[in-house]
C-alpha cells in the first residue's frame, strides 16, 4: 500500500470525524455552553488558573499529552503489522481515545479544575478517592524517572538536539514576557520566536553537544540530575512564565513537522516495506492484548485525563474550547502517529539513512525480534531516520533533517516531563490535603516531593535507570488510567441522565484488555520472581476491582434516583 493513501485516508477520517462525532458529542452529550464561566475564570491565581487563548492552550495540551509517545508506541506496535497498527490508531483514537479526552476536560471544567481522580470522590465515593489518587502517584513517579531517561537517551543519540532544545527556554521566556507583561498578542512574535528555535536547530546540527566533555560522570545521571532540578523550577513557576510560551511554541514545530513530514510523505512517496500482519514475532507477548497497551498515546491514553483535567481545565477561558482541544487535539495526536507509523513503515525503507540498506532489509534491522523493536534508542532512531530519509526528498541534508527531528521529539518529551511534574504536584497536595497533612499541601514541599522521589527512583542503580524497575508495569497501568477515567465519565453522564453508552462501551473494551495484560504480566513476574513487581500489579488490581465495584453501586443508585 502507498504511503500518501494512508496519510490521505486518515486524515479524512479525522476530519470527518471531528465533524460528525466531534459537533454531537459536544452539543447532545456534553452540551457545551460558551457562556458559563470557567474555573480559569473564577479562580484565576496567575499561577495555575490563568485563563488562556484557544490556540495557545492547544499548544500546551497537545505537547503535553503528546511527548514521544504517539512515535515510540506506533513504532513498537507496527512489529505486529502496519494493518492492525493502523486500525487501532484510526478507530481508537477516534471513538475512545478522543472521547476519553473531551470528557476528562468537561468534568473538570464542571469540578473546579479537579483532577479526574479528585472528582471520582464526588461522583462515585470518598473512598474511590484516595485509592484512584494513589494509583495517579505511582504512574506519575514512573513518568517523571524514565522522561529523565528518555531526554537522556534522546541527548545521546542527537547531541546535534541539546543546543536547540535549552535554547527553548531563554526563548520561551522572552515570549511570555512580551505577550502577557507588555501585553503585545501578535502573532509575528510567534514566529520570531519559532525563527530562533529553528535558527539554534541549525546550529545544533553544527555543534552537537555531550555532558561528558564538561562533566566526568555517568551522563545519564548527570542529566537526571540537571532535569530534576529544571523541572522543579519549571514546575513552580506561573504556567505563563515558561510552561505556555514554550508548548505555544512546540505548536507551532508540531505544524511544522507534520507539514514536513506531509510533504516528505508527498514528495517521496515510500512505499510500506513493514508487513501487514505479523501475528508471531520472535519473543513478542500476543498481539491481543498487548498491542492496545503497547500503543496507548495517538490511540487512547490514560496519562491525557490527567492532563485534560489537571492543567488544561484550569487554563480553559471558554467551555466551548473542550471540543477542538479535547476531541480535536487527540485526533491531532492520531494523525502524528499515522505519520510515525509510515515514518518507520516505509520511510525507513529509503536509502538515504542507511547508505546501500534499505527496502525490507533496513525495516528488518529494527524489527528483527520483540527484543530489538522494544528499545528506546531502537525506535526513536527508527522515526528519526525515516522521517530524515524523506525529508531529503525535500532538499534538506540528512544531518539536518535528523536535527530537526531530534528537536521535535525531545521537545514534546520535555514537555511531558514538566508536565507530569507540575500534575504530581497536584496529586501530593491533593493526598495531603485529604490525609491532613497540611505542609506538602504548598507547592514548593509538594514539588521537591515528586521531585525527590522520582529522583531516587531514577538514581535508584546509580546509573539513572532505576526507572527501567517499575517500567513493566507502565503500558498496563496507563491504561488502567484511561479504564478508570472512562468509567468516571460514564458514572457523571449517568448522573446527569445522559446516554452512557458513548463512555461505557470504550470502558469495557478497555476494562477486557488492560485486566488481560496485567494478568498475563502477573505470570510473568511470578515465573520471574520479580517480587517488587508483582506486589504492585497485584496491589493495582485489587484497587481496580474495588474502583469498579463502588462505581457499579454509584450507578445503580443514579438509577434509582432516575426512576
Amino acid at each position: 500500500m502507498g504511503s500518501i493513501l494512508l496519510a490521505v485516508g486518515a486524515a479524512i477520517a479525522y476530519i470527518i470525524a471531528y465533524n460528525t462525532y466531534g459537533k454531537f458529542l459536544a452539543r447532545k452529550i456534553f452540551n457545551l455552553d460558551e457562556t458559563a464561566r470557567t474555573p480559569a475564570v473564577d479562580l484565576n491565581d496567575n499561577m495555575d488558573y490563568v485563563p488562556t487563548k484557544k490556540d495557545v492552550l492547544f499548544g500546551h495540551h497537545f505537547t503535553s499529552i503528546a511527548g514521544t509517545g504517539p512515535i515510540v508506541g506506533p513504532a513498537i506496535g507496527i512489529i505486529w503489522g502496519w494493518v492492525p497498527a493502523l486500525i487501532w490508531v484510526v478507530f481508537g483514537s477516534i471513538l475512545m481515545g478522543a472521547v476519553h479526552d473531551f470528557g476528562s476536560i468537561v468534568i473538570s471544567l464542571r469540578n473546579q479544575g479537579k483532577s479526574v481522580g479528585d472528582i471520582a470522590a464526588s461522583l462515585i465515593s470518598p473512598r474511590v478517592r484516595l485509592m484512584f489518587l494513589s494509583i495517579i502517584f505511582i504512574i506519575l513517579l514512573m513518568v517523571i524517572a524514565i522522561f529523565c531517561l528518555v531526554i537522556s537517551v534522546l541527548f545521546k543519540l542527537f547531541p546535534q538536539a541539546v543546543l536547540s532544545i535549552w535554547m527553548q527556554i531563554p526563548i520561551s521566556i522572552w515570549l511570555g514576557h512580551v505577550i502577557y507583561t507588555k501585553k503585545r498578542e501578535s502573532k509575528l512574535y510567534v514566529w520570531g520566536a519559532l525563527l530562533l528555535m529553528y535558527i539554534s536547530v541549525i546550529a545544533g546540527a553544527w555543534l552537537p553537544f555531550s555532558i561528558e566533555t564538561i562533566l566526568p560522570f555517568n551522563p545519564v545521571v548527570s542529566w537526571t540530575v540537571i532535569l530534576l532540578i529544571y523541572a522543579f523550577i519549571a514546575s513552580t513557576l506561573p504556567v505563563w512564565r515558561l510552561l505556555q510560551p514554550r508548548d505555544y511554541i512546540n505548536g507551532y514545530q508540531l505544524l511544522v513537522a507534520m507539514g514536513l513530514l506531509a510533504a516528505g510523505v508527498i514528495f517521496a512517496h515510500p512505499v510500506i516495506v513493514a508487513p501487514a500482519l505479523n501475528l508471531n514475532p520472535e519473543g513478542a507477548p500476543p498481539i491481543f492484548p498487548f498491542l492496545f497497551i503497547t500503543i496507548a498515546c495517538g490511540a487512547l491514553s490514560g496519562f491525557h485525563s490527567l492532563v485534560g483535567s489537571g492543567t488544561t481545565a484550569k487554563q480553559m477561558s471558554n467551555e466551548s474550547h473542550a471540543k477542538v482541544i479535547g476531541y480535536g487535539g487527540m485526533l491531532m495526536e492520531g494523525m502524528l502517529a499515522i505519520f510515525a507509523l509510515i515514518a518507520v513503515g516505509a520511510g525507513i525503507g529509503l536509502a538515504a539513512g542507511h547508505g546501500e540498506l534499505s527496502g525490507v532489509e533496513a525495516w528488518t534491522k529494527h524489527y528483527a525480534s520483540w527484543g530489538a523493536a522494544q528499545g528506546l534508542g531502537s525506535k526513536v532512531s527508527a522515526f528519526v531516520t525515516g522521517s530524515a530519509n524523506m525529508l531529503t526528498f525535500l532538499g534538506i541534508s540528512f544531518t539536518v533533517g535528523t536535527a530537526i527531528m531530534g528537536v521535535f521529539v525531545a521537545s514534546f518529551a520535555g514537555t511531558t516531563l514538566d508536565t507530569a511534574t507540575r500534575l504530581q504536584r497536584y496529586v501530593i497536595a491533593e493526598l495531603s490535603a485529604s490525609m491532613n497533612i497540611k505542609f506538602f499541601t504548598g507547592k514548593y514541599a509538594a514539588t521537591g516531593l515528586a521531585v525527590v522521589s522520582a529522583g531516587l527512583l531514577a538514581l535508584w542503580d546509580g546509573e539513572g535507570k532505576g526507572g527501567l524497575l517499575l517500567w513493566p508495569l507502565f503500558g498496563a497501568s496507563n491504561q488502567l488510567l484511561g479504564t478508570l477515567a472512562l468509567l468516571v465519565i460514564t458514572v457523571y453522564l449517568a448522573k446527569n441522565k445522559k446516554p452512557v453508552f458513548i463512555t461505557l462501551i470504550p470502558f469495557l473494551f478497555m476494562l477486557v484488555v488492560t485486566g488481560w495484560a496485567m494478568l498475563y504480566q502477573l505470570k510473568g513476574f511470578i515465573d520471574k520472581g520479580q517480587i517488587h513487581l508483582l506486589t504492585i500489579d497485584s496491589l493495582i488490581i485489587i484497587l481496580e476491582v474495588w474502583m469498579i465495584v463502588e462505581a457499579v453501586l454509584a450507578m445503580r443508585k443514579y438509577k434509582k434516583s432516575k426512576s
